[in-house]
């Protein structure tokens, strides 16, 4: 059951948009939310959910608000994706330190069928956030990551997105498959090799979220649908 307003529209052969609405969280809604909120933070651990909440908790008190506002972004994006029937092939938290990961977003498989994840989030009264500017970032942020872009302060090629999300595949408390592993295995070892790919040979789930400013206005679908569809020559993807 996806206790959230949501609808499906068709952008192109290649591009599906599913459009969210997260208004508030009701009874039902956070039945759903602790169900699976110790298994989208740290996978089949075992964790007491109020152990989990509280590490979360702490973790948050840490952070800007910029960085609650794109952590918060995510976390529903696992769970709608959860939700949605996708097997989440990662962990929302980081393994190694207090943070939510580093790499991509998001790992997903549904049916076999491998997916990458990047999120992006902004507020509405913010100067020219939309949920295009921010799906648009989110596609950027996934061809960086992909094609190895290099940091000229750091002088060196950023971190290698596969790596990490084959750590995280790999641990048993998430339970990939054998075979993504090794997928990723291989793509992490191009990676270091400077054997690069083009973003357009995944499937990519660039995703946007636009937060309100206290008070609840229900978005236009529609709009917002045509919204994306003025910028589906920047989308990429072999589907998105």
């Amino acid at each position: 059951m996806i206790p959230f307003i949501h609808s499906e529209h068709t952008i192109d052969s290649k591009t599906k948009l599913t459009v969210v609405d997260f208004e508030k969280i009701d009874g039902v809604i956070k039945t759903v939310f602790d169900e699976h909120f110790v298994s989208i933070c740290e996978g089949d651990s075992g964790s007491l959910i109020s152990d989990t909440k509280k590490y979360v908790i702490d973790l948050f008190s840490t952070k800007s608000e910029t960085w609650i506002m794109g952590a918060t972004a995510e976390f529903f994006v696992h769970l709608y994706m959860k939700l949605a029937g996708y097997k989440q092939e990662c962990l929302y938290l980081n393994m190694e330190e207090g943070s939510i990961k580093k790499g991509f977003d998001g790992y997903y498989t549904l049916q076999g069928v491998e997916w990458i994840m990047e999120s992006k989030s902004g507020l509405e009264i913010s100067k020219d956030v939309t949920h295009a500017s921010k799906v648009e970032e989110a596609v950027h942020d996934l061809q960086n990551k992909v094609t190895g872009k290099y940091d000229p302060k750091k002088k060196k090629v950023i971190n290698n997105p596969w790596r990490n999300a084959y750590l995280h595949a790999s641990l048993y408390d998430v339970g990939a498959a054998e075979n993504i592993r090794k997928n990723l295995k291989l793509l992490s070892d191009d990676f270091i090799r400077g054997n690069y790919h083009k973003l357009d040979e995944f499937n990519t789930m660039p995703c946007g979220t636009v937060f309100l400013s206290g008070i609840w206005i229900a978005p236009n679908h529609e709009s917002i649908k045509q919204e994306i569809s003025t910028i589906t020559t920047k989308l990429k993807g072999k589907n998105v």
